[in-house]
Parts: structure tokens; C-alpha cells; sequence
């Protein structure tokens, strides 16, 4: 069906646009991918070009991933208003979604490798369960404040998501949906959870010792 077509199309190429890559270019003419972890992604963008780019970047990937589950499906009624009597239009929504998270880890646009997707995913979120978002950022924050390492913190943050669906009791779909966030989340930090088993992933912020 061409309205659904439209929809993934266009979620994925909103969330393909590589903003760590291009604040990297523009502020400091550097290639993020060469510098740091290699990782088009806000924690990257941190470590090499600044705090504050990295902050900005963050917010830009997030509110792509609200962007394409808020903006997207409605506008998609509008022009096609036969898509909302369709069985498949509930499904939009989470395929716009998925799109989008697809688009920031494999962009067109850098061959597709890009970022591991957590803003992203986190702005998908919110726009389809804020109540779930909101739980998982605090289980996200409570990792961090103890060990300091954003990977692990997402890591933890993503496999809480199914559990989250389950107790909220979200519909199938939508558990199916957190179920391969959480895969999906787990295998592009592989080379982090490497690196944590090894004691030599990165820490934003230093620990002092004792």
C-alpha cells in the first residue's frame, strides 16, 4: 500500500540524517567517524567535538525519532484519508518508528553505517509511550549515576524495554516492537559490551579513585 510506503520511506530518511557526522563537519571540519569511538552519535560528538555540540546533537536525534511517530502518520491520513479505515494503519505508526531507528543506524548517506540509534529510539518512544520512556530514562539515569558508562546504561535501559511493554500491558505489537528495540540495542553495542568485560570501554565522566 503506497501510504504505508510513504510512511517508512520518509521515517527513515528523517531519521538517515547524520547530525553528529555534520556538526562534526561543520564545527570542527573533522569526520566523526575517525575520532573518539568511531560512532556517529551524540556521546561521540562529546568526546570530540564538545560538550554542547554533543547536547544539541542528542536533542536533534531525539526529536527525529518523535518527529516521525507525531508528524508523519497523521499527515499521511491527511493526504490518503481512505489509510485510516485500513487494518494496516495502526501499524504505521510503529513501522514509522522502526523506519526511523533503521535510518540513524544504517543511513543512506554515510554508507549505511551510522549511530547505535539510542536517541533516536528514546524520541520514538516518546512519542508512542511517554510512561515508558519516562521509566526507562530512570533506569538509563540510575545505571549511569553508578557506573558511569553510557553504553552500559543503554544497554541495561534496553533490555528493561520489553519488561516495561509487559507490565504497562501494551498490545502485542507494541511488545513485539521493545522486544526488537532491545535486539537491536544489545547487538550495536557489541563492541562496547566487549569492551566493558575487558575494562576498557570509555567513561564521559571521570571517576576519581580512591
Amino acid at each position: 500500500m503506497i501510504y504505508i510506503a510513504l510512511s517508512i520511506i520518509t521515517a527513515y530518511l528523517v531519521g538517515a540524517i547524520p547530525t553528529a557526522y555534520i556538526f562534526g563537519r561543520i564545527l570542527k571540519g573533522i569526520d566523526i567517524r575517525e575520532y573518539g569511538s568511531g560512532n556517529v552519535g551524540a556521546t561521540n560528538v562529546v568526546r570530540a567535538v564538545g560538550k554542547i555540540p554533543g547536547i544539541i546533537v542528542l536533542a536533534i536525534d531525539f526529536l527525529k525519532g518523535v518527529a516521525v511517530v507525531t508528524v508523519i502518520p497523521p499527515n499521511i491520513q491527511r493526504f490518503f484519508p481512505e489509510a485510516a479505515g485500513s487494518q494496516a494503519y495502526g501499524f504505521i505508526y510503529i513501522l514509522a518508528g522502526a523506519a526511523a531507528i533503521a535510518g540513524h543506524i544504517w543511513p543512506v548517506f554515510l554508507k549505511f553505517k551510522g549511530g547505535k540509534g539510542v536517541a533516536t529510539s528514546a524520541g520514538v518512544m516518546a512519542g508512542l509511550s511517554p510512561w515508558i520512556l519516562l521509566a526507562g530514562l530512570g533506569i538509563w539515569a540510575v545505571v549511569f549515576s553508578i557506573w558511569k558508562y553510557v553504553s552500559l546504561a543503554s544497554v541495561v535501559a534496553a533490555v528493561a524495554l520489553p519488561v516495561l511493554a509487559v507490565l504497562a500491558g501494551k498490545k502485542l505489537d507494541f511488545i513485539i516492537f521493545c522486544a526488537v528495540l532491545c535486539l537491536v540495542g544489545v547487538c550495536t553495542h557489541r563492541s562496547n559490551i566487549k569492551r566493558l568485560i575487558q575494562g576498557t570501554e570509555g567513561r564521559i565522566v571521570k571517576v576519581k579513585k580512591s
